[in-house]
């Protein structure tokens, strides 16, 4: 014969304990807290957003003097570069080139400083001798784009062992 075997899962009831309850409780109490502290912030943050947009809309209207200030300098900035770009930059820098080279390379030219302003340019460059920053200069006098090149000053190096001389001179721009 075959014995059966009986598993009973079903355990009897047991009795509520008086510490069940009390968890229970508890536990009521801290969700009910937890929600009314979630209500308490949500309430605070939704009066600090309205804070936020209205400060925004009274700043949005009225630009701050930083704001002008940067305005002012963004202006100035891009009225500069559009000097720099009307300066007939192309045919006097081949000038000053040509002429460069009509000294078979003897003339280094150091810097060309413009002043829209006054609508000079300022030459800088250093040759081997005096003599030849004296023609490099009166080459540039029959420049096309050059009017009045004249020489500001001069300076023979001491320090360098060659003593070149390093030269500034002046001219207005012609536009072309």
């Amino acid at each position: 014969m075959k014995d059966i075997i009986q598993f009973d899962f079903v355990d009897g009831r047991r009795e509520k304990s008086l510490v069940g309850a009390l968890l229970l409780v508890v536990g009521l109490v801290a969700v009910v807290g937890v929600g009314i502290e979630y209500r308490i912030l949500t309430a605070r943050r939704a009066g600090l957003e309205q804070r936020v947009t209205a400060l925004t809309r009274v700043t949005d209207h009225t630009p701050s003097r930083i704001e002008a200030a940067s305005d002012a300098r963004n202006a100035a900035s891009v009225q500069q570069a559009a000097q720099d770009l009307s300066t007939p930059w192309t045919l006097l820098l081949a000038e000053l080139e040509q002429a460069a080279k009509d000294t078979q390379g003897q003339i280094a030219l150091l810097g060309v400083e413009p002043d829209h302003g006054k609508h000079n340019v300022r030459i800088s460059a250093e040759a081997r001798t005096l003599a030849l920053a004296l023609a490099y200069v009166q080459r540039l006098q029959g420049s096309r784009s050059l009017r009045y090149p004249m020489l500001d000053r001069h300076e023979v190096r001491a320090d360098d062992p060659q003593h070149p001389v390093r030269f500034e001179l002046t001219g207005e721009w012609k536009d072309l």
